[in-house]
């Protein structure tokens, strides 16, 4: 059922072989990339053998239940192990984004509803943080534009992990955050409105896996640097100072900017975190619509293009869009528990993944 596996077992064994060898150490680049594909093989290579030891155990006991009926039972046990172990294996191979182990760096925008949505964009950031707490990974404000009654206008957080860890299959920050990406909409009664009516706003969530040096080449002689004054709530040096710093890469219009920084130099280096994992995301669904257009349309239910998810605070509901996902305790949500929202985007992806595979 599963010969393609044996082409895996011969990989893994060759990488484990190659990274036994202390000069394969020597490029550092090289011996991650080989120690990330040893990592993702495997658990696949684990389910592997233990479905095959439990196909032999199922025929020795099957022999055994011939001569002795108190075997029967065994036979059972050993069957339903079996069946767990096949539907296991079956999502160990679904086909992985490459980049699902990667951090993230994710923006929120206020959008239509002026204060309210900037109030939500807030609310949204909250969320993830709180979210980021409860599953151990690192958060990083990277730079923000408050609004002038609270909340956000734009707020862009780093998201990762903590140390230097390889996460589970399908655990990493890109693998459980990339479905967030999207036009949030929140309905509920602002707190500027004195008679009560319910108000529709909306904020957009864009994520991308955060891009090493080694993942996008840019040229300097590619980037156009403008530097200006910060803007906004801030310390001493906001309107004093040519601190913030804007950078475009010409060949493909991409623009990234940071004032949050005191230094012109921090702020660059900022500038240049979020303009790698901009160019990465551009490149990487650049490729997919490319090669995978047939495929993609299969995953429509977790289109990060499209309206994703309705907060509506009256009746304390949460509802995802594109997968049919609905509960109704949106105050634990906003406080973070949202294991039970993304785990319906992942099951719903892997099943459309399984299906077209």
């Amino acid at each position: 059922m599963f010969e393609a596996v044996d082409e895996l077992v011969g990989e893994h064994a060759d990488l484990e072989k190659q990274l036994a060898d202390p000069s394969v150490h020597a490029d550092q680049g090289h011996a991650r990339r080989l120690n990330k594909r040893y990592a993702e093989l495997t658990p696949i290579i684990g389910t592997y053998r233990a479905w095959k030891r439990t196909g032999d155990d199922i025929d020795t006991a099957r022999e055994l239940a011939a001569d002795d009926p108190d075997f029967a039972a065994e036979v059972k046990d050993l069957e339903k192990q079996r069946e767990e172990l096949t539907e296991k294996l079956r999502l160990l191979l679904v086909p992985r984004d490459p980049s699902d182990d990667k951090d993230v760096i994710l923006e929120i925008k206020a959008g239509a509803g002026g204060d309210e949505s900037a109030l939500f964009a807030g609310d949204l950031l909250r969320m993830y943080l709180r979210y980021a707490e409860r599953v151990g990974w690192k958060t990083e404000i990277i730079d923000a534009t408050e609004s002038e009654l609270g909340g956000y206008k734009d707020v862009q957080v780093a998201v990762k992990l903590k140390g230097n860890a390889t996460p589970e299959p399908g655990q990493g920050v890109w693998a459980r955050l990339k479905y967030e990406g999207g036009v949030h909409r929140v309905q509920r009664v602002p707190a500027t409105e004195s008679q009560g009516r319910i108000h529709t706003s909306a904020a957009g969530v864009l994520v991308t896996p955060e891009a090493e040096e080694i993942d996008v080449e840019i040229s300097p002689a590619d980037l156009r640097i403008d530097v200006y004054r910060s803007s906004g709530p801030g310390g001493q040096s906001v309107n004093t100072t040519d601190s913030a710093v804007r950078i475009t890469h010409v060949p493909t219009g991409v623009v990234a900017s940071c004032q949050n920084e005191k230094s012109q130099l921090q702020n660059k280096e900022q500038a240049m975190r979020i303009l790698r994992s901009r160019l990465l995301a551009a490149a990487t669904e650049a490729a997919e619509q490319e090669a995978a257009d047939a495929r993609r349309s299969q995953v429509r239910t977790v289109d990060r293009s499209e309206k994703i998810r309705t907060y509506n605070f009256p009746e304390n509901r949460i509802s995802d869009h594109r997968v049919g996902f609905k509960a109704y305790n949106l105050d634990q949500v906003l406080d973070g528990e949202l294991d039970a929202v993304i785990q319906a985007c992942v099951d719903a992806d892997s099943a459309a993944k399984l299906a077209a595979a």
